[in-house]
């Protein structure tokens, strides 16, 4: 076997796991159904970011100091767009490590899938698996680096603007925002609590909220309605953005990267000559097959005088 055909070997069984799917060549290890572990990691990474992030203060406070921040001479029923963009920006903040975390992961999950199967297709040649697991070691290093270089900037950019085509943010901002004026309402009539789980968040205190005008109460719960309905789109968009560069990026490492870091290991000829045999291995060999040739025909020898 020469190293390019051990290279075609890995390569062929890298696609087989991590981008077709198969796993007909480790049908007892699901560690090495590489498709259905990144189906996993992503549905981890949708759960750990669909939740607002818990801002620590009391109902409505922060958009209260925001808008606060953020007013101007304009009319009561305008929300400021910054106010809105600071709020989402506090958000993105709060889980913009979760996303780099799980590519981290990814890449390492990669590496060892790469090592395991680069060291059973050249399990004949030990003599050069520590070249070829370095070659894949500096190339998962490369990728990992560029991988958390575009996630970072995946995730940054839903601080830069407020947009999306998709009718469900007005679906779920409609529903909610009808609460708006019975929650001043409560607010104004001393009411301690506000059951609005309906309308997606728990049992809220009131007491806090008193000494602020009804117009910036309005403008508040507003925000916070219109962020919440706005997160679940973010949420999708990121997750969604992650799935496409990581079926991306597997398939350019398997169908185009491998192949050409491995080139470089063997480029001079001298993995080749490593896996050449040496005079006194090539004669070893020789006389075992001599051997081997010997002890067939003594059997054969031997069955013909018993018959």
């Amino acid at each position: 076997m020469t190293f390019t055909n051990i290279i075609c070997s890995a390569n062929e069984c890298l696609t087989k796991v991590l981008v077709r799917g198969e796993s007909s060549d480790f049908l007892d290890d699901q560690f090495m159904h590489g498709t259905a572990r990144f189906a996993d990691m992503l549905s981890k990474l949708a759960r750990d970011l669909q939740a607002p992030p818990e801002d620590g203060t009391e109902f409505l406070m922060n958009e209260i100091k925001i808008l606060e921040k953020c007013k101007g001479v304009t009319l009561p029923n305008f929300a400021p767009r910054r106010a809105f963009l600071a709020i989402l920006s506090r958000y993105v903040d709060a889980v913009h490590a979760k996303p780099v975390v799980f590519i981290k992961e990814v890449c390492d999950y990669i590496q060892v899938v790469l090592t395991s199967v680069v060291t059973e297709c050249s399990e004949n040649f030990p003599q050069i698996q520590s070249s070829i697991k370095r070659a894949g070691r500096s190339l998962i290093s490369k990728m990992k680096e560029q991988s958390v270089n575009r996630v970072t900037e995946i995730v940054q950019m839903e601080k830069m603007t407020d947009y999306t085509c998709s009718p469900e943010y007005m679906t779920v901002y409609t529903q909610k925002i009808v609460a708006q004026e019975s929650f001043v309402a409560a607010v104004r009539n001393n009411s301690s609590t506000y059951p609005i789980n309906a309308y997606g968040f728990v049992n809220v205190g009131l007491a806090h909220l008193r000494k602020y005008d009804s117009n910036l109460l309005r403008q508040a719960f507003d925000m916070k309605v219109r962020v919440d309905a706005y997160w679940t789109i973010v949420v999708r968009r990121i997750v969604d953005n992650l799935a496409m560069y990581l079926q991306f990026s597997v398939n350019n490492l398997v169908n185009s990267e491998f192949q050409k870091e491995m080139v470089k290991v063997g480029g001079g000829g001298e993995v080749e000559r490593m896996m050449e045999e040496s005079p006194l291995v090539a004669s070893k060999r020789k006389k075992l097959k001599n051997s081997i040739k010997l002890l067939k025909e003594s059997k054969e020898a031997v069955a013909a005088i018993v018959e």
